[in-house]
């Protein structure tokens, strides 16, 4: 007897171990809602000219600020980190909301990212910073934008425009902070897989509904 259980502490408790740390620290089926239904974006223009619309993507928002250009380190931490593993993902854009002004540094941006990454997926949409602070408003996040319109932290809106985080007290999250590699890397990650999961799970119940139709 105590010869297995020497064996179990040695060899199987570690693979558990492992097994359990290895899946992740977010154990939701489901990503919580943090706000609901919120505002699609108005009229405003992007790089191309084109509207872009939240509803019916899975969108990483991020935004920018007067500061882009500056800040671009963030941006290449979110696309390494992220958008390289997952773009792919057709229903997926990484959308960054700026001051109208910004558009040569959003383009210089998008350049240097378009050296290494197939940027298809990276939208930069322009308005006024009284747009920008009143769409962040209606976000009802916990922190607020800084002096520049912008903040280093991206959230995560699904395709009904629902921002989705975590709603435990002590592992509260809202956004994901770009500034830190190692936070895109495993909360932000985690959280996203989550996401992907919960669309795929609903497009095989679909796929299976309308085979036995």
């Amino acid at each position: 007897m105590k010869k297995n259980t020497v064996l179990f502490i040695l060899f199987i408790l570690p693979i558990v171990a492992y097994l359990f740390f290895a899946s992740g620290v977010n154990s939701y089926t489901k990503l919580p809602i943090i706000t609901p239904k919120t505002n699609d974006f108005g009229n405003w223009t992007s790089l191309s000219g084109d509207k872009v619309s939240l509803k019916g993507k899975v969108t990483i928002l991020g935004f920018g600020g007067n500061d882009l250009l500056k800040n671009r380190g963030n941006l290449f931490n979110l696309n390494q980190k992220v958008y390289q593993r997952y773009h792919g993902f057709k229903d997926l854009q990484f959308v960054y909301l700026c001051p109208i002004g910004t558009e040569k540094d959003a383009e210089s941006v998008l350049k240097a990212l378009g050296a290494f990454t197939n940027t298809s997926q990276w939208q930069f949409v322009f308005t006024s910073p009284e747009e920008i602070n009143s769409y962040y408003n209606q976000l009802r996040l916990a922190e607020k934008l800084d002096a520049n319109f912008g903040t280093s932290n991206v959230y995560i809106l699904d395709k009904e425009i629902n921002l989705r985080g975590r709603k435990e007290k002590k592992e509260y999250k809202e956004g994901y902070d770009t500034f830190h590699p190692a936070e895109l890397s495993n909360e932000m990650l985690d959280d996203f897989k989550v996401i992907l999961y919960e669309y795929r799970a609903a497009l095989k119940k679909n796929n299976n509904a309308s085979r036995k139709i």
